[in-house]
């Protein structure tokens, strides 16, 4: 639901387009949401034995700073079987069947076994034990970290024993900083075959409330803060950041993840993360509004007070928010009929209330992404019906990228003095005996 340790097995991954590049040219911030050209919801009729939901990888066309040393993250919001039941009014046009958890369960696991990922980061877990015991026995390794206050779903993370070691690990928990009771992850690896490989994954599943977006963005730029030293302490280890954002490719945090900087006085905080113009309806509509950041900066300033800019930038009297990573997202390449006008998926999430993309895997340097399993047309997630389907265990769909470390990533890393005996900070943290 948005609100709240393998490798890979494909079409050719077109060339990057201009606005998404190895060079990593700026994004373009165009503050509108996606119009699809295609039958509307009306036209659309609902079946309750949904269409088979195909999936292909999308390759990339050039890789010239590749090396042979190639490793898959996936990221999937799996939705939590408390989140389904007590939100049923968001999956009315989804059979019951599809809503159990034993039966999400089963679908969930053939859906990872299948990708055969080395590392899997699920957000909205709630039953982490019987995906562990599962996972366990197909030779991942786990750890889990839920959620402080009332809620019961949380973040796990898994890795391939034999492709990967744990080398440090960090849990976050918001609420220690004020920012609610959200959490995330942050593993350090080293490639079991290869000890001058290292990587640094994040896991992270943001706020969902719309009108928070100085939270959202809070705790983005905190995840991102942590992920720079943690980066530093292992010798500038590469990066990959997964997780659902609760954010648009069209919203100010994606400009802010993706240029590592944002001006929030030129967005109105309720409007931040842009979710508020995707529900199905609007998407499909005939006729949308287009609203941009620029409309009234003193009206807009007038919308922060001193404490959402001090949470939204780390300092009530800077109005940049700023991180020091430089991001791209490994989806946010070329065009097909499943991409935006950014090149990011029309939709990784679709339940009666939503329809378009909050789940991202972003990367830094030192690696680049060899290949992508794209999503599914608008048109199939609509003649579904709906999200979790026969062959989609969630309301979200996952995002599974192949990584290659870059040729000009230097194989002799040197680990810090701080780092040469480093603990391991992880809570809930099981299957670690060998």
């Amino acid at each position: 639901m948005a609100c709240n340790n393998g490798s890979f097995t494909c079409s050719s991954w077109l060339v990057a387009s201009s606005l998404s590049s190895s060079k990593r040219n700026p994004f373009f911030f165009v503050p509108t949401c996606f119009k699809f050209n295609g039958p509307t919801a009306s036209q659309i009729q609902w079946r309750s034995n949904s269409p088979e939901i195909k999936r292909h990888w999308v390759e990339a066309a050039d890789l010239p700073f590749a090396s042979p040393e190639r490793f898959t993250v996936a990221s999937y919001n799996i939705l939590a079987d408390r989140n389904a039941s007590q939100h049923s009014d968001l999956y009315v046009n989804v059979p019951s069947r599809y809503i159990n958890w034993d039966r999400r369960r089963r679908i969930i696991c053939d859906e990872l076994f299948g990708w055969n990922p080395d590392i899997i980061c699920l957000q909205e877990v709630d039953k982490y034990f019987e995906l562990s015991n599962i996972l366990v026995k197909a030779g991942y390794r786990g750890s889990y970290k839920r959620r402080t206050g009332d809620s019961v779903d949380g973040c796990a993370m898994f890795w391939k024993a034999d492709k990967f070691r744990l080398l440090e690990g960090e849990s976050i928990q918001f609420k220690d900083i004020g920012l609610r009771d959200n959490v995330a992850q942050l593993f350090v690896f080293e490639m079991c075959e290869s000890d001058s490989r290292r990587l640094l994954v994040g896991n992270i599943h943001v706020l969902y409330n719309p009108n928070r977006g100085e939270v959202k963005l809070g705790q983005i730029r905190f995840l991102l803060s942590r992920a720079q030293i943690l980066s530093e302490k292992w010798g500038n280890t590469p990066v990959v950041l997964a997780g659902d954002f609760n954010s648009t490719p069209e919203s100010g945090i994606y400009k802010f993840l993706s240029s590592s900087e944002l001006n929030i006085m030129l967005y109105d905080r309720k409007e931040l993360s842009g979710q508020k113009s995707c529900r199905p309806a609007q998407v499909l509509g005939e006729k949308k509004e287009t609203v941009g950041p620029f409309i009234s900066l003193d009206g807009l300033f007038k919308c922060w007070t001193d404490e959402e800019v001090k949470i939204a930038t780390g300092d009530s009297e800077r109005h940049f928010a700023v991180h020091p990573l430089k991001l791209n997202s490994s989806y946010a390449t070329g065009s097909t009929s499943t991409r935006g006008f950014n090149g990011e998926p029309l939709a990784t999430s679709y339940h009666s209330k939503f329809l378009g993309t909050v789940d991202y895997l972003w990367y830094s340097d030192g690696i680049v992404p060899t290949r992508v399993l794209d999503t599914v047309p608008i048109s199939d997630l609509l003649r579904a019906g709906g999200l979790p389907c026969k062959k989609v265990g969630s309301d979200h769909l996952a995002l599974v990228s192949e990584f290659s470390f870059s040729v000009t990533n230097n194989k002799s890393i040197e680990i810090v003095e701080a780092a040469a005996s480093p603990g391991i900070d992880i809570e809930e943290h099981d299957s670690l005996q060998s």
